[in-house]
């Protein structure tokens, strides 16, 4: 029993086949599947995709890319979505200074107005950090999200943050980049923190886990992600598959 955290299963990509791919996950023991939003429209997808869909989960918020474009109108928006019980967290959130797609400043100012919607309705977050390793870890610690929940998406930064974002309570969660041959540094991370803060996820459409890697990613393949986490701290696949999904339950309170 596996539980990705972290798929994109509202995604255009999946429009043609979005039911057969839930199908194959399910064949290939994922049991839970989470779906963050990135902005008012896919959260709503994801919403509803929830809805129609057993032990599939929804995360509402907008990601940095898009946060130019939203006011306080659209957290209103998300914190009536989060009113849905099938809405475990608020993401993905965070700051992205490696595309810069919003400007850094109004990156920042909506993490911060997120992060305070989530304690407000009282969700854990799901963090996207690109090339901001130092502020995103800032932030967290300026508002003390352990304390409501917090995941750091596709962890990408070192063995020592990692250890610090436990200290604060912070979930570690891991996708396909653990499988490719010069992601020593992911690799160490699944190595070396403790497994009842570790999660993980696929990501899909993107970051297609090897073998399958430059097509298109699935939830099916979150199963190769801990494989290789089970390698790395040296468990069996069924160990790793049955503490992940307690900590993913534990951390977005589903108690079916």
């Amino acid at each position: 029993m596996f539980f990705d955290t972290h798929a994109h299963i509202n995604d255009e990509r999946f429009d043609e086949d979005r039911d057969l791919v839930i199908s194959r996950a399910r064949e290939s023991g994922i049991e839970y599947i989470l779906n963050p939003g990135a902005d008012l429209k896919t959260s709503i997808a994801a919403v509803n995709i929830a809805n129609q869909n057993e032990k599939i989960y929804a995360a509402v918020g907008v990601h940095p890319h898009d946060v130019k474009d939203i006011n306080e109108e659209t957290i209103q928006e998300l914190k009536k979505l989060s009113e849905n019980k099938k809405v475990v967290a608020i993401g993905e959130i965070g700051l992205d200074y490696y595309y810069d797609n919003s400007p850094r400043d109004e990156q920042r100012k909506w993490f911060k107005r997120q992060i305070e919607l989530a304690k407000e309705v009282n969700l854990p977050i799901i963090i996207h950090d690109r090339d901001a390793h130092k502020e995103t870890f800032d932030i967290l610690k300026e508002y003390d999200v352990g304390s409501t929940g917090c995941v750091m998406h596709c962890y990408a930064s070192s063995v020592e943050m990692a250890k610090e974002y436990i200290k604060m309570g912070i979930y570690i969660s891991i996708a396909g980049p653990v499988t490719f041959k010069n992601a020593k540094k992911t690799y160490e991370v699944a190595k070396e923190i403790p497994l009842e803060y570790l999660l993980v996820e696929t990501d899909s459409p993107y970051l297609t886990p090897t073998p399958y890697r430059g097509k298109r990613n699935e939830s099916a393949y979150v199963k190769l992600v801990a494989q290789k986490i089970a390698e790395a701290k040296g468990i069996t696949l069924e160990e790793l598959a049955h503490q992940t999904t307690l900590n993913a339950k534990k951390i977005f309170n589903i108690n079916d």
